[in-house]
């Protein structure tokens, strides 16, 4: 087969991509700034400092932190003191061990991911810490994923170790990152007091005139001149502003420019952003779903379906819907406590989201929200991956 490879309308494709950092970050200066001041010990006294952020997806938590870490790491050179740091995703390194081995192996690639516990890895940091006499930023991305599944065992002893460690032996600082404000809720009382209220650090959803900016930069960076113009900027911030969301934002631009290469168009035009927003909300949402099996799929649909016109919807109305859908596909199904476990593992994985209801409700509940993706996508999605497997 013959390929065609003519002009494109890409002069770095690369600039759009997910791990791309950029040396500035539009409209999180403040957030940037409040960093610094909260980090500022570390450099000044050898001090340790924790930051908390949150905010929902694509509002610029990762890129962030992973910025500042860099450029505070600069700052800290300058001024004779050694930083490192090293971001961590809580959902992809699922538990306590696996976070523990993702930062040994950033001091030492070869150590052997079994044979160790966690304490014995615990003491292999900290004499890494010791022996460089480093300040070490631990950036725990989706936090809220370990905390669920492993308690706030690894804050508290990541708190410990600063405690107890002097700055001429090397410290450690903590940043947290999740979508949900409420997640530090998961730690105890001893883990959450290394956490102040002033620890906290807002990242707000983009409105369309910030998404435009984000967009412009990134034409800039990524796309020739002259291929995208400024409606079509325009039109693709106004179809981001309904999730305030510049990662989605993005995505649709590189979309966008890849639709126009295959149609051999030397500009990006409305119609290729059409056809690119059908792509972005598919991939998205099929990389979400794709590492869960046929069972989990079946409650995600039966929360899905019931939670369209509504903010949440009970555990009790979750199996009765989840009774109606198993009859439906022809499907065993579960026991209260087998769903249960299933919900908690969907709500580990950001999909769900569950709390016991409050006041107005009788009695204690579990309440179940959708948090990010829309209930009809989800549906559409979830119905879609059956109808492949031949079950309707």
């Amino acid at each position: 087969m013959s390929f065609r490879a003519g002009p494109s309308v890409f002069k770095d494709q690369g600039k759009l991509s997910f791990d791309y950092l950029p040396e500035k970050l539009p409209h999180r200066e403040k957030q940037m700034q409040r960093l610094f001041s909260l980090m500022r010990p570390v450099v000044e006294a050898g001090a340790s400092s924790n930051a908390f952020l949150y905010g929902p997806v694509g509002t610029g938590k990762t890129h962030s932190a992973k910025r500042f870490c860099l450029d505070f790491k600069k700052f800290a050179a300058e001024r004779d003191r050694a930083v490192d740091f090293y971001p961590v995703n809580c959902r992809q390194r699922m538990g306590d061990d696996a976070v523990l081995l993702a930062l040994v192996r950033h001091f030492d690639a070869h150590f052997p991911d079994r044979g160790f516990s966690v304490a014995e890895k615990l003491e292999t940091l900290r004499r890494h810490l010791e022996k460089q006499r480093l300040h070490f930023i631990v950036i725990l991305d989706e936090v809220d994923a370990l905390l669920k599944k492993s308690g706030a065992d690894l804050v508290y002893a990541f708190a410990r170790i600063a405690e107890e460690t002097t700055s001429a032996k090397g410290n450690i600082s903590m940043i947290l990152i999740s979508q949900r404000p409420n997640a530090l809720e998961y730690m105890d009382a001893a883990a959450l007091s290394t956490f102040r209220r002033t620890n906290v650090v807002e990242f707000p959803r983009y409105d369309e005139a910030e998404l435009r900016d984000i967009l412009a930069d990134r034409v800039a960076l990524a796309m020739h001149p002259g291929t995208v113009d400024g409606d079509v900027v325009d039109m693709i911030a106004e179809t981001a502003e309904e999730f305030g969301d510049a990662r989605f934002a993005i995505e649709t631009l590189e979309k966008a420019g890849m639709l126009a290469d295959e149609e051999a168009s030397e500009t990006v035009v409305p119609e290729h952003v059409r056809g690119a927003k059908g792509q972005v909300h598919t991939t998205y949402v099929e990389e979400r779903l794709k590492h869960l099996d046929a069972p989990k799929r079946l409650v995600l649909l039966a929360i899905a379906r019931s939670i369209r016109k509504k903010t949440h919807i009970t555990m009790g109305q979750a199996e009765a819907a989840y009774e109606v859908v198993c009859e439906e596909f022809g499907e065993k199904r579960r026991a209260h406590t087998q769903l249960w476990k299933y919900v908690r593992e969907l709500d580990a994985l950001g999909l769900i989201d569950t709390k016991l209801s409050g006041e107005g409700v009788v009695g204690k509940t579990t309440l179940i929200s959708l948090p990010e993706i829309p209930a009809k996508v989800l549906c559409d999605n979830l119905e879609r991956s059956f109808k492949k497997k031949g079950r309707m």
